[in-house]
């Protein structure tokens, strides 16, 4: 027999029984469409923590004042001292003690409420540089932002995120307007282009002020020049290790540390975020896929029970032909098409049902399903393969059947 006729001969008898063929495509169909969806979240939520650790700022390194400890002897977490001073962000700003770092944005920051009118909202106040625009990768979308020199002046001007400008005048458009905050008028120049959320904080509920009017206006008996962040942007995401070098050993030499692990701050990366949420969902991916690669199994096995059956049905074909002249590999190669037949056919419905599952999942779950190429051709080989290997052994003991024994069976 040519492969023609072999291929022809084999759709024709998986055709022949329908039900029974498509529920053992089915077992397949489900394991592959679980795999390509599993590997597509894994990537897709890998995607979105991406995205979000980089809407806080491009190639940005976070210090923070070390932990405090009470008179009991509790600790506090980190950020809870006041070791960060204005000072330290000039320092890291300085090119001699820095050369990898392109801006420096220190942050003072407190929880007040404003008032406009009869409105009052509490919100995040964040009293920053000019330099924080570009840091944080935040835009104005109405009007400006504050200068270096209104910073100078401790000028009373705030920009707002377009959440706080909402719940406190009802609209966006509100450059010029008054807001009272801690008893002090501040003029809106600007409103902040949204963001959304970022973990648990609302980029876009947030007042922006000059760092020295904050210091004098709105923090009360804390230090003036203790700043509670210091946020670093490397030149470059290669240069972000030598930045955080740099940082680090500037700081330990201006707080008079010796030894780092005294370290009265801490230098988080974008990196070690990224790195960990990738271990995290890679671990994650990994155990999905397993289980998902089970129900393969159990599709390969309902592949090789029903070529078994089929080879017991076909017992006097398989003795006619050995019959007449055919030899054990041509009856082998039949069998194994057939069941290659099965496989493929469950590996190409299922990679379809995949991709229109990964369309639709997005807007049921609220996360980014990304489709791999990859995956689904992987996935349709992997499923060809099943039916082939689960074939070998009833293709085999079709072709050792005695002619003679084949054609007597009932």
């Amino acid at each position: 027999m040519t492969w023609t006729e072999t291929l022809r001969t084999g759709w024709a008898a998986v055709r022949t029984h329908g039900l029974r063929s498509t529920l053992t495509v089915l077992g397949i169909l489900i394991g592959i469409a679980a795999v390509i969806l599993t590997v597509g979240l894994g990537l897709g939520t890998q995607k979105d923590v991406s995205a979000q650790i980089s809407s806080l700022g491009s190639n940005l390194l976070i210090v923070k004042p070390g932990s405090s400890t009470d008179s009991s002897g509790v600790r506090g977490g980190f950020g809870t001292r006041t070791t960060l001073t204005r000072a330290d962000a000039e320092a890291l700003a300085s090119k001699v003690n820095t050369p990898d770092v392109a801006a420096v944005a220190p942050e003072k920051t407190t929880s007040v409420s404003l008032e406009a009118g009869d409105t009052n909202w509490t919100t995040q106040v964040v009293g920053t540089t000019p330099e924080w625009l570009d840091v944080r990768a935040r835009t104005v979308a109405n009007g400006t932002f504050f200068t270096a020199e209104q910073d100078e002046q401790r000028a009373n001007v705030v920009v707002l995120g377009p959440e706080t400008a909402k719940e406190l005048f009802g609209t966006t458009r509100v450059v010029g307007q008054t807001v009272t905050i801690s008893g002090h008028d501040f003029q809106v120049i600007g409103v902040l282009e949204s963001q959304g959320a970022s973990g648990d904080s609302d980029l876009d509920d947030v007042a922006v002020v000059p760092l020295s009017t904050a210091a004098d206006t709105l923090v009360g008996g804390q230090s003036r020049e203790a700043v509670s962040t210091v946020y670093l942007q490397a030149e470059s995401g290669d240069q972000l290790s030598a930045a955080y070098q740099e940082a680090t050993q500037t700081l330990l030499n201006l707080h008079g540390i010796t030894d780092a692990s005294a370290a009265d701050f801490t230098v988080n990366s974008q990196d070690a975020l990224v790195s960990t949420a990738t271990a995290v969902y890679k671990t994650l991916t990994v155990l999905l896929t397993g289980i998902a690669a089970l129900s393969l199994l159990v599709g390969g096995i309902g592949v090789m029970n029903i070529m078994l059956v089929s080879v017991t049905e076909r017992t006097r074909e398989i003795g006619l032909r050995k019959a007449l002249g055919a030899p054990p590999w041509a009856i082998r190669r039949q069998f194994l098409v057939e069941a290659g037949v099965l496989g493929l056919g469950g590996g190409v419905l299922g990679a379809a049902l995949g991709i229109v599952a990964a369309q639709v999942l997005p807007g049921l779950l609220g996360t980014s399903v990304v489709v791999s190429g990859a995956a689904v051709a992987g996935s349709v080989v992997v499923a060809l393969a099943i039916g082939l290997v689960f074939g070998v052994y009833p293709a085999t003991r079709a072709a050792r059947l005695a002619p003679i024994d084949a054609l007597r069976a009932e």
